[in-house]
């Protein structure tokens, strides 16, 4: 018994057709709509985007704001992730060998991060945007060693902004103008919210502009806008554990210096600096601050511009300013 395999529906007109047309007619016919059939249907496929690849979540939002659709952005912490602590995953690797460009923060930020991208396998141009702003130096352990937290002056902020512009249009020149005009968008941004920061910070009474941090991450933003670092439970690193001391030691500067608030960080666990501001008979502020890194989605910090002023209204109104609204 013979079993007749079903026609395709090109065929199956082909055939209907070819019962009343010539055998050459017929063949013409059946090969072209065989070769129209093997067409790429829709609209012709484009070259994919440019991979970059951010470490940090404030480096992502500027590199986002700057390229707009014009690449794929993968950015590899999340938003409350700490850099100096972060520990990379598989996908990490994977997301570093397929990018085109790696944007880091440099001078030591995500140091787990910066050995993985130096490892064997990683050809992608490798940028440190916080290296292009000269470093603050602090003491740690004994050495001089460069502070990375850079961005928390809205000023190196636009420096940064430039650096990811100029390393976007040598990946993609052809979006040259794209990139240049969303840079110069930001940048007037952040030349407004620098000095909406430092008018904010002047209504604090001179007498109370000192900051007490987790960790020594406020460097730029005191130097800045005008604040004084009166003291930090850790230093630039995460990394660190404080002794019994060094919370006693800490405790007794905010007795002597007269500070009424403390304050935690989203990226730190809180206990211990609560133990200080128990110590020392103080207020932890409760709005935590953001420091090495934005919000979630949708908090008061999720973006660069965002976690500026969220912080700057947290130390403003726990400091005895007079807060107004950034708009």
């Amino acid at each position: 018994m013979t079993v007749e395999t079903p026609l395709s529906p090109v065929l199956f007109l082909c055939a209907w057709m070819g019962k009343r047309i010539s055998p050459l007619m017929y063949f013409a016919l059946v090969l072209g709509l065989l070769l129209s059939s093997c067409q790429p249907q829709g609209r012709e496929k484009t070259p994919d985007k440019p991979e970059v690849v951010s470490t940090s979540t404030i480096i992502a939002d500027l590199t986002q704001r700057v390229a707009g659709d014009e690449i794929a952005l993968k950015g590899i912490l999340k938003p409350g992730a700490d850099p100096h602590i972060y520990e990379p995953v598989p996908a990490d690797s994977a997301a570093l060998e397929k990018a085109d460009l790696i944007l880091y923060n440099g001078y030591n930020l995500e140091p787990g991060l910066i050995r993985l991208m130096n490892a064997a396998g990683i050809k992608a141009k490798k940028v440190a945007v916080g290296e292009v702003v000269p470093p603050l130096d602090l003491k740690h352990q004994g050495k001089t060693i460069p502070d990375p937290h850079v961005w928390g002056d809205a000023q190196n902020g636009i420096k940064m902004v430039n650096k990811i512009r100029d390393e976007l249009i040598e990946l993609s020149p052809q979006d040259r103008q794209k990139f240049t005009d969303n840079a110069a968008k930001l940048t007037s941004e952040l030349q407004r919210l620098d000095g909406w920061l430092k008018g904010q910070i002047q209504t604090i009474p001179p007498n109370q502009r000192n900051l007490v941090t987790t960790h020594d991450a406020f460097q730029y933003y005191a130097h800045a806008y005008g604040l004084k670092v009166t003291g930090t439970l850790i230093g630039i690193s995460t990394e660190e554990q404080p002794s019994a001391q060094t919370v006693k030691n800490l405790a007794d500067s905010i007795k002597k210096a007269k500070v009424p608030t403390i304050f935690a960080e989203t990226t730190i666990n809180p206990v211990l600096i609560q133990a200080v501001a128990e110590e020392a008979g103080v207020k932890l502020a409760a709005q935590k601050l953001y420091s090495d890194s934005i919000g979630a989605s949708g908090s008061e910090g999720d973006s660069y511009s965002k976690m500026l002023v969220s912080n700057t209204k947290s130390i403003v109104e726990n400091l005895g300013g007079k807060y107004q609204d950034y708009n």
